[in-house]
């Protein structure tokens, strides 16, 4: 358990595990506003009272407590954090409607398309694999697409927004799934503007201080695709 100095506006709390890249969202979202917090680390194999109380339907992390209160689904976490900590800088969400509307746009595309991607590559073997792995590819050259149009540093401009956490918090994963499958999903040749965005991300302050230890994941992520590699197929 991690506590930090009482946040003025009310007591916050977040229960997560710290490999999680939703989780990691959270954090990014709480660094970059400077909100202090107690960060509780959760047992997903024996899931504390407070967390399956504090989010019954799903029993799942993310959860953030706010005094006492509990936000549920990372991405909701970051908006909430945003509106109730609005007056601290940066904006992470667009103020303009239209640009908030293309915002939640790409966090949906990034959930709906990379997520399952990462994860066939990282669970699957031969042409499943392989079929991820070119869907995955298409899906970063739109992304890729989107950083050109923009012409920023990042997708929410020149600071990082809502797009940057939902893609960003997925970017320490796919390095090391990069390196787990020796496959290389973001050829600089090819997205030189997505590999650029991702390395300025994972050294941003706000960003780099609440990463998990990439050794210990690199090490986590091996063994586990060595199990999915040495399982019978169709198992």
């Amino acid at each position: 358990m991690a506590v930090e100095d009482c946040e003025p506006k009310g007591q916050v709390k977040l229960l997560g595990t710290s490999q999680s890249p939703f989780v990691v969202r959270v954090r990014i979202a709480l660094a970059l506003k400077g909100i202090h917090y107690e960060y509780i680390e959760e047992n997903l194999q024996n899931k504390s009272p407070l967390m399956l109380q504090s989010n019954p339907v799903h029993k799942k992390i993310p959860v953030l407590l706010h005094n006492g209160k509990p936000v549920c689904e990372s991405m909701i976490i970051v908006q909430y954090i945003e509106e109730t900590w609005s007056s601290k800088a940066p904006n992470l969400v667009p103020k303009d409607p239209y640009d908030r509307a293309i915002a939640r746009f790409w966090v949906a595309f990034v959930d709906d398309k990379v997520g399952p991607c990462i994860r066939g590559i990282f669970m699957g073997r031969g042409d499943e694999q392989q079929k991820a792995v070119e869907e995955l590819v298409a899906n970063f050259l739109w992304l890729e697409e989107a950083l050109r149009t923009s012409g920023k540093a990042y997708f929410g401009g020149d600071e990082i927004g809502l797009v940057d956490i939902a893609l960003g918090s997925r970017s320490q994963w796919i390095k090391i799934l990069e390196k787990v499958t020796n496959i290389v999903l973001i050829e600089p040749e090819k997205m030189p503007l997505l590999r650029a965005w991702m390395e300025r991300f994972l050294e941003a302050d706000g960003v780099k201080q609440v990463l998990p230890d990439e050794a210990k994941m690199l090490e986590f992520a091996s063994a586990i695709r060595a199990r999915f590699a040495a399982a019978p197929a169709g198992n």
